[in-house]
């Protein structure tokens, strides 16, 4: 298999697991680490504040990453026969319906 089939492979899974994942992980709040603004300081998983608000933004972005990570490397060393049957359009589809999903989920702060 040559390297720019596998980077295809790659990229194309990457873009729609880290949508999907990154949805899944706002939805049920899977943050790797959250990060507290008025102390400066890191929890790992969704730790609650000393004080002030929590961020876990950043936490739901580590997890969809390495998530996709995982899954786009997986998915790249399979076989070319298999690889070449993903669509490249799976990198721009599935984010813009998981940008719809996130649309749907906050909704109650766009509507008040």
């Amino acid at each position: 298999m040559k390297a720019s089939s596998r980077l295809a492979a790659f990229a194309a899974t990457f873009a729609a697991a880290y949508a999907i994942i990154y949805v899944a992980a706002v939805e049920q709040n899977w943050a790797l680490f959250t990060y507290h603004p008025a102390t400066n300081t890191f929890a790992a998983l969704t730790g609650a504040a000393p004080a002030g608000p929590s961020m876990y933004w950043y936490g739901w972005m580590s997890t969809a990453a390495l998530g996709a990570g995982v899954i786009a490397t997986a998915v790249s060393l399979l076989p070319e026969g298999l690889t070449r049957r993903i669509w490249p359009g799976l990198a721009w589809t599935v984010p813009l319906c998981a940008m719809a999903a996130l649309a749907f989920l906050l909704k109650g702060y766009f509507l008040r």
